[in-house]
């Protein structure tokens, strides 16, 4: 038997289902954090700063740096690294401090 984390854990993973990403399909598996099936799919940055536009994706990978912010849902500001994937989410890349429905 090939040794893998869900192997070592007796996890029975269920099908996969379908995020979207900028309008680009993503699949995820029941549990995975939206970060972790960013990253599957090659995806590294979801956000940019708000001074320079610099990329951001997930850093630390437990909600601690905010990087990982993105639009979820409509709702901005989200951890991308502790919200577990959907099915049919809809995630969206955050430019700046995500609040620009709040300009004057």
């Amino acid at each position: 038997m090939r040794r893998t984390p869900a192997a070592l854990v007796r996890a029975e993973p269920q099908p996969a289902h379908t995020i979207e990403f900028d309008g680009r399909p993503v699949p995820a598996l029941p549990g995975q954090s939206i970060a972790a099936a960013l990253w599957a799919e090659g995806i590294l940055a979801w956000r940019t700063t708000r001074v320079g536009g610099r990329p951001r994706g997930a850093f630390c990978g437990i909600g601690v740096c905010f990087d990982c912010l993105a639009t979820v849902n409509g709702r901005p500001n989200q951890r991308t690294c502790l919200l577990p994937a959907g099915p049919g989410d809809t995630v969206t890349t955050q430019e700046g401090h995500g609040r620009a429905d709040l300009a004057v």
